[in-house]
């Protein structure tokens, strides 16, 4: 029975995650750059500006919901886990150094794709008792008019939360607290849930005031290792960026005991990670950012940009640069033990202490963060039944044991499918709703960019 069950779930894995998927993501990516100008080029000060230089009143939250920067951290969160340490070593072993080349391309597009899907979100969110709420079922059924497709999404996204958002995260922290202390994966099940039930049953201002804390000190002490090891081994940097650009466009033959890459699986696997490093366009991350008490829906999106920037252009990008100096790309290691090695090879032992901790950290971001998902998309299909929340909080937290004690191989697999057919509602909707993004930007531009009027009028508040 598993072993039918592991043949179908590859089969559609393989479509769901397939060429013609890829290249949707992309082409959604395409559509929302062109509409909107090349937003991501040509307002690149406006960005920063809303985001990182607006960080000081973006901390501040002035109504019922959190603030904007924390929305941010919420959705990064869900999106760094262990697809930032393990997922780019993954991309290389399968797709080669090209592949990090593709992934720059699918993250520049994303962009785009991340924008319109926290716009809309905030668009079209709701407000209750406790704040705003909103995401792409919301939009679905209020914006596109399809009550099916909002439905297939949130069920979809529960399913996910239990599955890639959760019990593989846990097993992560199970391996590398194993590695790091000799911990049994029951204890480390024991200790991940009862910490995430610390945070969760707070509700969203417990989770985006944890993740407001963990998201920036993590992504420092990350960088701040490193770009030590980048410093330490600079004089291999320009060869690492040889190989980037070579392999992205010429064929690798296998030599010696190293595996050959194709062009194509370069581009494949360079997209796939950088999509599942970023989750632009799945539809999870737009969730959290429409509890913001955003002044505009172009001004969240602008933090979704920065998002997609950070995660997948800054840290990914690091990773792969800090596998391609030490050497350690060709010498049979995969996943987490590539990243691990790496530093390791650099700084020593506790190289890979680091990796290890930053693991644990990571995943345990993405767990709280994955929480809030499935808890808005439950309260979406029972918004009247309370009780279901706590159903769902203890059913989450025996997931959490759960993947601490098992071997997830099938779990993961079908968790990834899951993950992916998210996307498939979510870029029907993005793309039916492309014109009210492209509106909507312009609304907001218009008095300060196109136009050069004398009383400048102020963007309009949802």
């Amino acid at each position: 029975m598993l072993k039918w069950l592991e043949q179908v779930n590859e089969t559609v894995n393989q479509v769901v995650w397939g060429p013609i998927t890829l290249f949707l993501f992309l082409a959604v990516g395409i559509w929302f750059t062109m509409g909107t100008g090349w937003f991501q080029l040509s307002k690149i000060k406006l960005i920063f500006q809303n985001t990182l230089g607006s960080l000081g009143k973006n901390r501040i939250r002035k109504g019922n919901g959190i603030s904007p920067f924390q929305a941010m951290s919420t959705a990064l969160a869900g999106t760094m886990g262990v697809g930032n340490i393990t997922g780019i070593a993954t991309a290389m072993t399968l797709g080669g150094a090209g592949s990090i080349f593709w992934m720059w391309i699918s993250a520049f597009f994303s962009m785009m794709t991340k924008y319109a899907e926290v716009l809309l979100a905030v668009r079209y969110r709701q407000k209750g008792i406790s704040g705003y709420f909103g995401g792409p079922m919301y939009y679905m059924e209020k914006g596109v008019g399809s009550k099916v497709l909002a439905v297939i999404f949130s069920i979809l996204c529960i399913a996910a939360s239990l599955g890639v958002g959760n019990m593989t995260q846990s097993n992560a922290i199970s391996l590398a607290a194993n590695q790091l202390w000799s911990f049994p994966g029951w204890f480390s099940g024991l200790l991940t849930a009862l910490a995430i039930g610390l945070v969760i049953i707070g509700g969203i201002r417990r989770i985006a005031a944890v993740a407001e804390l963990m998201i920036p000190f993590l992504s420092l002490g990350y960088l701040v290792c490193s770009i030590l090891v980048l410093i330490l081994r600079a004089e291999r940097l320009p060869d690492a960026f040889r190989m980037i650009f070579t392999c992205a466009y010429t064929p690798r033959a296998a030599v010696g005991g190293a595996a050959g890459y194709t062009v194509s699986q370069a581009i494949r696997f360079g997209f796939a990670r950088g999509i599942f490093s970023n989750e632009a366009g799945l539809g999870s991350a737009p969730i959290a950012h429409a509890a913001a008490d955003a002044s505009h829906p172009a001004a969240q999106g602008m933090w979704g940009i920065f998002e997609v920037f950070a995660d997948t252009l800054i840290v990914c990008t690091l990773t792969a640069l800090v596998i391609l100096t030490s050497g350690v790309a060709d010498n049979g290691f995969t996943g987490a033990a590539m990243t691990a090695e790496a530093f390791s090879e650099v700084l020593g032992p506790w190289g890979g202490k680091m990796v290890s901790f930053s693991l644990i950290f990571y995943a345990v971001a993405a767990i709280i963060g994955w929480s809030f998902y499935g808890e808005q998309s439950l309260l979406y299909l029972m918004p009247h039944r309370k009780n279901a929340v706590l159903f769902y909080r203890l059913a989450f937290l025996f997931c959490c044991f759960l993947g601490a004690v098992t071997r997830l191989d099938l779990v993961w697999g079908i968790a990834d499918t899951l993950n992916g057919l998210m996307a498939a509602p979510n870029l029907l909707a993005l793309l039916s709703l492309s014109d009210v993004v492209f509106r909507t930007t312009k609304d907001f531009l218009q008095p300060e960019q196109y136009f050069f009027f004398k009383k400048k009028q102020g963007p309009e508040k949802t």
